[in-house]
């Protein structure tokens, strides 16, 4: 495995591999690697030739810039867990290599902008956009894979693939959750011992939700019971909990009987902020 901190170098370790014309999956991280992204790399290791895994916290979609500050930053722990499962290439660039100058370009993801995390994170996912975008061209994979822990970035993404037409295929790949429900993520190391026998209830309440759903309650009925929930446990902060259409998470009355349903929802706990969501 090799750890490539520029762009060039990494252009120039991939091309021999092009002029093969071997397949290449890419997995765009922001470290703290945890058995989620693993899951990853296994799925692009069993697809493709050649995998490539990038490393970046990218300034551009933190709107907070204390919890740009805080996020873990374990570039030698993460190069540990990746060269085991075979991944080829690290691509670990820094912020002046990935933005010598700031960038100017806006994108419009219209609604998707607008809704859960769009309405909270101003500016998010014009940063994620930029962000991938660049590594696209920097990588140009033939397929990029994604965790479905972020749903509504998987979703912005689809769309800016498909407006622009990257020449790859985005694959979305299923949350992985530990073994008490809480969704994997590089923030739960943030949580203290008491807050994370806590945090479970978060996918609880998701569950609770998609039963009422499922058993005919109208997404406002179900709200209030979400709500009366979330009024016994006091230590989470829900910011929102809304139940949406899969395709573009507009928020919807019923279940979806035609399609996927979507709930998500995104809560401060500990001061840690934790998202979640269930699609079925």
């Amino acid at each position: 495995m090799k750890i490539i901190n520029t762009i060039a170098g990494l252009k120039s370790a991939l091309k021999a591999h092009r002029l093969k014309d071997q397949s290449l999956g890419f997995v765009p991280t922001m470290g703290a690697l945890h058995p989620g992204h693993i899951s990853l790399i296994d799925r692009a290791r069993a697809e493709n030739e050649v995998v490539v895994c990038s490393i970046f916290v990218n300034p551009t979609q933190f709107d907070n810039p204390d919890d740009l500050k805080k996020y873990p930053r374990t570039l030698e722990a993460d190069c540990k867990l990746l060269e085991p499962v075979g991944c080829d290439f690290v691509f670990a660039p820094s912020a002046e290599e990935m933005y010598p100058t700031l960038p100017k370009l806006t994108f419009d993801f219209g609604n998707l902008e607008h809704v859960m995390e769009g309405k909270f994170r101003d500016g998010h996912f014009n940063g994620v956009g930029i962000v991938v975008s660049k590594l696209f061209h920097i990588v140009n994979p033939d397929r990029a894979y994604f965790g479905q822990k972020d749903l509504q970035q998987v979703a912005v993404l689809r769309r800016m693939v498909n407006d622009l037409s990257f020449d790859l295929e985005l694959i979305p790949c299923p949350t992985l959750r530990e073994k008490d429900g809480l969704a994997m993520s590089s923030r739960n190391t943030r949580l203290s011992a008491e807050a994370r026998k806590i945090a479970p209830q978060l996918h609880a309440a998701l569950q609770k939700a998609k039963d009422l759903l499922i058993q005919g309650k109208t997404a406002e009925e179900t709200q209030k019971e979400i709500d009366l929930f979330f009024k016994n446990i006091p230590e989470f902060r829900l910011e929102y909990f809304e139940i949406a259409d899969f395709d573009d998470l507009e928020p919807i009355e019923k279940m979806n009987t035609e399609g996927k349903t979507a709930i998500c929802t995104a809560a401060y706990l500990d001061g840690v902020r934790l998202i979640d969501n269930i699609v079925f």
